[in-house]
């Protein structure tokens, strides 16, 4: 029986090429091996899940190459790219600061810095989790950090960039991981279904990416669970029912009742969204979410800032054409409001009620306004 390998760990990029949504840091890096001017010290912010850690083990691969491709990529055929990719480098030293946080674990990690690579030109040490070592910890860190030996590179990383000491920032070279977009991460799961011989649907790897929330680790583990419940066919109607995300066709139907001014109708939808187990606040933010998107859609200039399948934006554009811009930024503030109101409130469901009656008033409101 072949042992099963999670997708995040499967197809993780091994290339600056390959990493998604970041390349313009990526260009940097490469631009910074051909012309030599390598930091000593990189520090890559960012939230989890955006290829830090991934980027880091790529770059300590790429100095030590001894055949680097024109596009600045590792051979992985020479002596020093075949003991990285087998695990039994001894050029890159990583360490979890999360779990190795004392003064002693970072003097263990200075002694090592004295010791030159035996392969290749540089010894690199990735600190992943960098703002978990203790105020002691970092203090024992300046000086090698300050002044580390030629051979010496350190990547620091972490998900929490505020909570590093300023004397730590100010000797690093700092990379802003940004989050990867809907589309990146979809064309990436595209790519890895064809790969795996999964059959999908574009709308349904969109929702994936939706809910992974730039984290592409996090879409890798949802389409793996995926693939297990739907025995390889991932169909909308699937991701919808694993995933328990409300459709976007209850948010438009909503929307034309609140149209009409039919409080009954939209009334019973949510009667129906509540019964099928969604929470009250999940639907105020999403009926939020969805009152944005009309705004957005409404000016073809702002229309790019929708990150959904060209369907469901011909959709919001059709329904965006009912509504006044002052009409959905009121409805917007409604929402915001009940939003903030429902932890605290007694009772959530007449909230969300009273809050669907508000906006259902909101063509009275502009008729009184211009009779």
């Amino acid at each position: 029986m072949s042992e099963f390998v999670v997708s995040a760990r499967k197809y993780r990029p091994q290339t600056f090429e390959t990493v998604v949504g970041q390349g313009s840091i990526t260009g940097t890096l490469r631009n910074a091996i051909l012309t030599g001017h390598l930091a000593q010290a990189f520090l890559f912010c960012g939230s989890r899940g955006v290829g830090k850690t991934t980027t880091a083990r790529i770059l300590a691969k790429t100095i030590n190459c001894f055949n680097r491709t024109p596009q600045l990529e590792a051979c992985d055929v020479c002596d020093s790219c075949v003991s990285f990719n087998s695990g039994n480098s001894l050029n890159i030293y990583e360490l979890d600061a999360a779990s190795n946080n004392s003064v002693d674990d970072i003097r263990g990690l200075i002694d090592q810095v004295r010791i030159a690579p035996q392969l290749g030109n540089y010894k690199v040490y990735i600190i992943d989790e960098v703002h978990m070592l203790t105020a002691n910890a970092f203090n024992a860190f300046l000086k090698t950090l300050e002044e580390p030996p030629a051979h010496a590179i350190f990547i620091l990383a972490t998900t929490e960039k505020h909570k590093i000491i300023p004397t730590i920032l100010s000797r690093c070279q700092i990379f802003d991981f940004s989050r990867i977009g809907v589309k990146d991460i979809a064309m990436h799961l595209t790519h890895i279904a064809e790969k795996e011989a999964v059959s999908t649907e574009p709308e349904a790897l969109h929702l994936i990416a939706t809910k992974a929330d730039g984290a592409l680790r996090d879409a890798l583990s949802i389409f793996d669970q995926l693939v297990t419940f739907s025995g390889g066919n991932i169909t909308y109607q699937t991701v919808l029912t694993n995933l328990h995300v409300l459709d976007y066709d209850y948010y438009f139907k909503i929307v034309d009742y609140l149209k009409k001014e039919d409080i009954a109708g939209s009334i019973l939808t949510l009667n129906d969204i509540i019964e099928k187990g969604f929470d009250g606040h999940q639907f105020i933010i999403g009926l939020a979410e969805h009152f944005r998107n009309l705004l957005m859609a409404q000016d073809v200039r702002t229309i790019p800032l929708l990150e959904l399948t060209e369907q469901i934006k011909d959709r919001f554009k059709e329904q965006s054409g009912a509504w006044e811009k002052n009409q959905l930024t009121r409805a917007m503030y409604c929402l915001s409001k009940a939003d903030v109101a429902y932890k605290s409130s007694k009772n959530q469901r007449l909230l969300v009620e009273v809050t669907l009656m508000e906006l259902g008033s909101l063509q009275q409101e502009a008729e009184k306004k211009n009779p």
